[in-house]
């Protein structure tokens, strides 16, 4: 079975080198220890580490793939436009707990994003020892500042020559260069004595015969393994969790351990930037701080590695919003971590198990088990209906347990997982490793504790999907499905959702035929995104309606709109801008409830914000009162009605983005309503709240 890659390809392999050398260049002049760079994804909702320095891949395996949703500091970086600083262990877990609950060690981090041409690109994220300042120097500012700007340069460059990125992991470099000194000389000027050096994956790279002696092993068979690997009483995830203590935050740390059966060790490290040279004594037991030994050694990823991965699912689980949300952060993670090739995620529906997301199969493969019938004599199925869990550990097992219904792949091993929520099975997750494994009682236990965690995030998953397909469908039946024509009258209307959490929100737009000469228009926006708030849209957008087919004029329509909402007494507020149209007289008479000042671009292309007396937002006070402000309205001008989310932005202040989007409009061809309109939502800031936008342009009687 043929795997496919566990992202796609984007655009830009030539750089790659020149990326490298920039990447080494701004964490040397800025004195950082280790960098990372990301690019965005083609659909530019996630960020795709490309290079990253100083760092082994198993640590830096969880963070491969960032949703721009997420709440770390380098999705924060590239979604405001702006340098994020975390000036250490505290300030982490202030701001950002999921960082600090995956890494809980003391160090200073700086992200920033990479442009070029004023687009967003991708991200620079450099890292400090934890003995950092608080804040960020001017000198390392300014590094950062130019690494950006060059890394910018660089992908734009590969980008117009259509190359392209590496597709799936990140390349690893190695730490920067210490000059003429070999890792030998470095580690015994550091700490010289009987001890070991270890690398920045934690193999041991260096070992004198003292050290490997207290370890009770041969030194040929420690170099290049790592201690809790190669020594079984050393396999605990305290052993593990101080080598990555010592290499995060680049501080010395130190615990004790007992070699069976009865030598007591003290273990002192003494991290830098390149590696970690390890001081090993003999000692006595100690109250605290101490290891017990343990005598077998188990295959597999090493606990402390699941142990951590298992931190890290749970925390970002939490967050995943819709089902693909969840398959996609499961492969992300579980694949590399595990060790595994393919994953699958299934659940029950109407008597069948449905494949609701995968990585590394073939799509062909998927189709040939996509709705087979629970009652079926598959793994998958037996899992589903029964809640237990099944390995195999050759394909002959599998065979031999299933012979009828398995297909030989190019994997050799498989687990297949209950998910389980609220005491039921609601699905099977499938993994597949390309080579044998026996699956020991401890990784047994940790991969169905890590399908738990899926199986919670799955059910919360598909209740929000369902609720949210709900939701939709209420507020898409109650927009207009088409617009009415109007003679000598051209509109161009667009609406936009928002791009996460709930996604429904209470932004409307309409336009009502009057008689053969006048017209009305109305836009307007419901606080919140939720079910309620597209109910009450439809609401509002009704008494808008009702009131200006009976010959209400602007203000009036207002009023009679808000006591209604008060009566309604949702609990919302509503903003709303509304417009009556008189051809004959080439005339508009606004009013607006607390809505977004709307745009007014001349037949000769001037182009300025129409400043409409202001009124309360609908649903605060019954008696107020909605002024209303009359223009001209040739033919050849243009009126721009939106709701706030074609302007707002974190950081940016309102009356720059409206003057923003006056010269966009300024710019266009009057002519062309439907590229104006395409043209206005391209250039809307990120993507965090819904967005109506209505054209309104006069045309000569009879063109």
């Amino acid at each position: 079975m043929s795997r496919k890659p566990s992202r796609p390809t984007t655009t830009v392999d030539s750089g790659g080198q020149l990326l490298d050398t920039a990447l080494i260049d701004v964490v040397r002049q800025a004195g950082a220890s280790r960098g990372m760079f990301y690019v965005l994804s083609p659909t530019g909702e996630a960020l795709w580490l490309v290079v990253v320095t100083g760092t082994p891949r198993e640590i830096a395996a969880p963070w491969t793939r960032v949703g721009l949703a997420d709440p770390i500091p380098v999705a924060d970086a590239v979604r405001e436009r702006r340098l994020v600083w975390v000036g250490g262990m505290e300030d982490a877990a202030r701001r950002y707990p999921r960082l600090s609950l995956v890494l809980p060690y003391d160090f200073a981090l700086a992200a920033a994003p990479v442009t070029s041409n004023g687009t967003v690109r991708g991200a620079l994220v450099l890292l400090w020892p934890g003995l950092h300042a608080p804040g960020m120097s001017p000198a390392e500012r300014a590094a950062m500042e130019e690494g950006c700007l060059r890394l910018g340069r660089i992908l734009q460059v590969a980008t117009d020559e259509g190359a392209s990125l590496p597709p799936n992991l990140p390349r690893i470099l190695a730490p920067l260069a210490l000059g003429e000194a070999t890792a030998t000389a470095a580690f015994i000027d550091r700490l010289p004595g009987g001890s070991c050096a270890m690398d920045l994956g934690g193999r041991i790279t260096f070992i004198t015969p003292d050290a490997a002696e207290l370890l009770g092993a041969d030194a040929a068979d420690l170099l290049g393994a790592r201690p809790w690997e190669a020594l079984p009483w050393m396999d605990v995830p305290e052993v593990e969790d101080r080598y990555r203590a010592a290499l995060v935050s680049e501080q010395p740390t130190s615990f004790t351990a007992v070699r069976p059966p009865d030598t007591w060790l003290a273990f002192e490290l003494y991290p830098d930037h390149s590696g970690i040279s390890v001081r090993i004594i003999p000692s006595r037991p100690a109250e605290s701080d101490n290891i017990a030994a343990q005598s077998v050694r188990s295959p597999g990823p090493s606990r402390a590695t699941l142990l951590y991965q298992l931190m890290h699912m749970a925390a970002t689980l939490t967050e995943a919003i819709g089902v693909q949300d969840v398959v996609g952060q499961a492969a992300d993670q579980l694949l590399p971590a595990l060790g595994a090739q393919a994953m699958a995620m299934m659940t029950a529906e109407e008597g069948r198990l449905k494949i609701v997301g995968h990585r590394g199969y073939s799509a062909a493969l998927i189709e040939r088990f996509d709705l087979i019938p629970l009652m079926s004599d598959t793994p998958a199925a037996h899992v589903l209906t029964t809640g237990a869990p099944s390995f195999f550990a050759s394909f002959a097992d599998l065979k031999r347990s299933y012979a009828a219904a398995v297909h030989q792949d190019d994997m050799a091993s498989w687990a297949f997982l209950p998910l389980i929520a609220s005491n039921r099975t609601i699905g099977t997750l499938v993994l597949a490793y390309a080579r044998p494994r026996t699956f020991p009682p401890a990784e047994r236990a940790v991969l169905i504790s890590l399908a738990g965690l899926i199986g919670q995030a799955l059910d919360r998953a598909r209740l929000y999907d369902t609720k949210h397909r709900v939701a939709r469908r209420l507020q898409e039946a109650l927009l207009p499905a088409a617009l009415p024509r109007v003679p000598g009258l051209s509109v161009v209307a667009r609406y936009l959702p928002a791009g996460h959490g709930m996604d429904v929100g209470g932004d409307f737009y309409d336009l009502i035929r009057l008689d053969r000469t006048t017209a009305a228009a109305a836009i307007g926006d419901v606080q919140g995104h939720n079910i309620d708030a597209a109910a009450l849209m439809g609401q509002v957008r009704t008494a808008v309606h009702a009131h200006s087919t009976v010959g209400a004029p602007p203000g009036d329509v207002l009023s009679r709109t808000n006591r209604l909402l008060i009566d309604l007494d949702p609990g919302l507020f509503t903003s709303c801008l509304y417009v009556h149209l008189d051809l004959g007289r080439q005339a508009a008479c606004l009013a607006t409830a607390g809505h977004p000042r709307p745009l007014l671009r001349h037949a000769d292309g001037r182009t300025h914000v129409l400043h409409v007396p202001p009124g309360l937002l609908l649903g605060i006070d019954p008696e107020a009162e909605y002024p209303a402000l009359e223009i001209p309205l040739p033919p050849g001008s243009v009126l721009v009605l939106y709701t706030d989310g074609l302007i707002e932005s974190p950081g940016v202040d309102p009356d720059d983005a409206v003057a923003a989007l006056a010269r966009l409009v300024e710019d266009a061809d009057p002519d062309d309503l439907e590229t104006l309109a395409d043209t206005l939502i391209e250039h809307a800031p990120g993507h965090g709240d819904d967005i109506a936008l209505l054209l309104i342009s006069p045309q000569q009687r009879g063109g």
